[in-house]
Formats: C-alpha cells, structure tokens, sequence
C-alpha cells in the first residue's frame, strides 16, 4: 500500500510539473506578445483553488484532475471566432485576440510549450551532470568465446575509453553509440595495462531493431560480468519447489554461464515443463538445484521469482565540471530528441512494434521506481518525459501544438486561415486519435501488468 501510495505521488508530482512547465511556456509566450489570456489550468475537472492575477485578467486555477492543462487565450478556439462574436469584442479586445493575431505571434505560443519542455530537459541534464551520477564503468567483465569481440582482441578487464573517437564514461553511454553502429564497422579505444590500443570491429546486420537488442552483448559478445541474484520467490512457485532461496546468485543455467538477466529468461522461458539444472551461490556455498519452470498462459516457462542484477565491478561516481555539464545537458537533450523521434518513426513504420508504447501506468511505475533510487535518477526521468512531451506536441496532429502550426502554414501558403468549421471536424479526428493511442497505451500497460 505504501509503494503504491509512494508511486502515486511521484507520479503525480511529474505530470503535474511538466505539464505546468509546458503551460508556462504558451502562458508566457502569450502575455509577452500582448494576447489575452483568459485562464492558465493546471489539470482538468473542478478547480480545487483558483485566483485572478494582479490586473484581473488571468484565471489561475488547480484542477482535480492532474493529468493535463491549457491556457486559455481569446479567439482560440473555432467556436469563438465567428464574425457575431467577433462583432461582441471592444477593439481592445478584438486586438488582442489570439485568432487576430499575424501568423509568427500564433507560431511563436504554439512553439513555446515544447521549447519550454525542452528548456528543462537541458537544465535537468545540466544538473544531473553537475551532482554527479552512479555509472556502470566500461570494464570488459566478460567475453564469449568466439564472439566477435574475442576475435577482434577484446579481454577481460579491458576499459573502453572511445567509440569512433567519441569519449564514454558509463556502459549505458558505449551501448547507445555501439547501436548506431549496428551494419557498419566501428573502432574501440581501449585501456589495457595502462596503455592504450584501438580495436577494430564489424557488427553485422541484425535482424531485431538495434534498439530492442544489448548490442554489446548480444551482437558483439561482451559484457560487464553482471551477478543475477534472485530478490525474491513467490509462495507455490516452481523456484520455491525447486529449492531456490532469497538472495541466491545464479551463475549457471545447464552447464552455460550466466552474465545477464535477459540471458537467463529467455532460457528459462525456452524450457517450460522440461528440468533446468542450476547452478547457485548461496553464500560461500555452491549448490546445483534442479529446477522445473511453470507454463504460462503464452506457453513459455516461468520460474516465479524476481530477479535483480549487479555489475562485477560495481558502479563510479561521475561528476562533470561547469563546461562539461552546461555541454552535457544540450548534447543530452538532443540524443534524446533524436531518439524519441526514431522510436516514434519505427512505431509508425512497423520496425518496432507499437507494444512497446507506454501509457500512464508505466510511466507512473518508472517515476516511483526512479523516486526510490535517488534525486538524479529522479532528474533523469523527469527530463526524459519533458523532451517526450516536448516531442510528441511538435507532430502534426490537430488539437496538438504541431497540429496549429500546420494550421498556420498552411494559412501562410493561402494567405487566407482556415474555416471554422473546418478547423472544428479536425481538431475532433485529432482528439480521436489521441484518444485511441491513450487507450491503446493503456491496454499496453495492463497486458504487462498481467504477464507480470
């Protein structure tokens, strides 16, 4: 109950932050170029407080419902901009209104919520950057035998300095840059006894998506040496039948050694009803447990226990200095930027499969699970989801800030804008599809809460 309790806040304090971040952005955009809001909501449904600005004009509120907001202008909605009530606007008003306003002013509002969006997710990264993060280090813990690492020199305890020149400092930094080499070649700088060699490498073609693989080890054949350690069992499962034990470490799977998670489930999941043969540490003691996994409702096995993982060589502290912070903090914005906008093209185009979109749960599950971790963790999450919202408000979908700007192109090219009417029946296709892909994220959200 705490946890979800604990969950629950964290995510409402990031919707809520972000959202009011975003606002903001259109908000002060709007009263910089002298158009008149009306009211600026934080959330939806009924106010819980709300208070008028210094010169009366702007409704402040707090909604019950935290999950969004608007800031709402004069003259912009279709609704309002017929020419009675357009005929009912004192001059001052009818000047200020934000459908009579020249198409950079319009432009300029739609943009400044993303930009805004963006804006934090630099200065989150900055921070982060400054306070220091727990990194995986780029020590070699393990290299498969004829992989293409072996055979291109790699070896255990190696340190991985570079990829193609370009500076690393944490295994998750190398595994990003080493998928954007996936049907190329690439060159590692390496750490070895003090010295520094280069290492050549050829990573072919593969059929999954670079994105949804561990390239450094799944393609390459290295790894940082990671102890899976079981976290816990759950009563009347196979493992419990089995004999494993909190706290146990796998280290072999029938006779194969065991250096990652995903290695050991896809193992387990290849074998349901058929005895696997484990090999266990349970503190100083080595013991081999026959374990036979369960058959789940998709016909993979299951052993029924929670698993967690821990690098060989632990994690480092890294801190960056002033520069290298204010650099990171750009530089990180936009390697996300691009990466939302590829996963979102690779959605569109079938290379991903759409099962992998998040809704309100995962996201809320990942805000308390970063929550616990720490405050940069935390950074980290809250700067992700801000260049995720900053990204999906810039597509072109109507009812969306993307979907203005087309709007305001395409009124640009006619020299004429568009139709109420017309500007009515799309902004409802484009909260109908909005809607669906909310549902379909919550759908997505609940079959994994049920395949666990």
């Amino acid at each position: 109950m705490i946890e979800i309790l604990h969950t629950s806040l964290a995510f409402i304090f990031a919707i809520a932050l972000l959202i009011a971040v975003h606002e903001y952005g259109h908000y002060s955009m709007a009263r910089r170029l002298g158009i008149k809001v009306e009211k600026f909501s934080i959330g939806f449904g009924p106010a819980l407080f709300s208070w008028r600005s210094k010169d009366k004009e702007v409704q402040y509120i707090i909604a019950a419902i935290p999950l969004g907001g608007y800031v709402k202008m004069l003259g912009e909605n279709p609704d309002e901009q017929g020419e009675g009530l357009q005929a009912e606007l004192s001059e001052q008003d009818k000047a200020r209104a934000f459908n009579n306003q020249p198409v950079w002013k319009r432009a300029a509002v739609a943009v400044a919520g993303p930009a805004y969006n963006f804006l934090f997710a630099i200065i989150a990264y900055m921070i982060i950057g400054w306070l220091g993060q727990a990194v995986l280090p780029t020590i070699v813990g393990q290299v498969s035998q004829a992989s293409i690492a072996e055979q291109s020199g790699l070896r255990i305890a190696d340190r991985i300095v570079s990829v193609d020149d370009q500076l690393v400092h944490s295994w998750q930094q190398m595994e990003e840059k080493l998928k954007q080499k996936v049907g190329t070649s690439t060159t590692l700088q390496v750490m070895r006894d003090e010295s520094t060699i280069e290492l050549n490498l050829e990573l072919p073609v593969q059929d999954k998506d670079p994105l949804l693989i561990d390239v450094a080890d799944q393609v390459l054949g290295f790894n940082p040496g990671l102890i899976v350690r079981i976290e816990s069992v759950l009563e009347g499962s196979a493992a419990q039948s089995g004999g494993l034990q909190k706290g146990d470490i796998i280290q072999q799977i029938n006779g194969w050694p065991v250096s990652n998670m995903s290695q050991l489930i896809e193992k387990i999941k290849a074998q349901p009803e058929h005895a696997a043969s484990l090999t266990v540490q349970r503190e100083y003691t080595l013991m081999q447990l026959q374990v036979t996994p369960a058959i789940d409702q998709n016909g993979q096995g299951r052993l029924g226990v929670k698993l967690a993982s821990q690098a060989i060589h632990g994690t480092e502290m890294y801190r960056m200095n002033v520069w290298d912070g204010l650099t990171y903090g750009f530089t990180r914005t936009w390697e996300m930027t691009a990466l939302t906008l590829n996963v979102f093209g690779k959605m569109v185009t079938s290379a991903i499969s759409p099962d992998n979109l998040g809704g309100p749960i995962a996201i809320a599950q990942l805000a308390g699970k970063t929550a616990e971790m720490g405050l940069v963790y935390f950074i980290g999450f809250l700067a992700l989801i801000s260049v995720n919202l900053g990204v999906l408000n810039l597509l072109p979908i109507p009812i969306l800030d993307g979907g203005l700007l087309l709007y305001l192109a395409l009124e640009k090219i006619t020299g004429k804008p568009l139709q109420p009417k017309v500007l009515e029946i799309t902004q409802i296709m484009g909260l109908i599809l909005i809607i669906s892909l909310m549902v379909f994220a919550f759908y997505n959200d609940i079959s994994r809460l049920f395949r666990g």
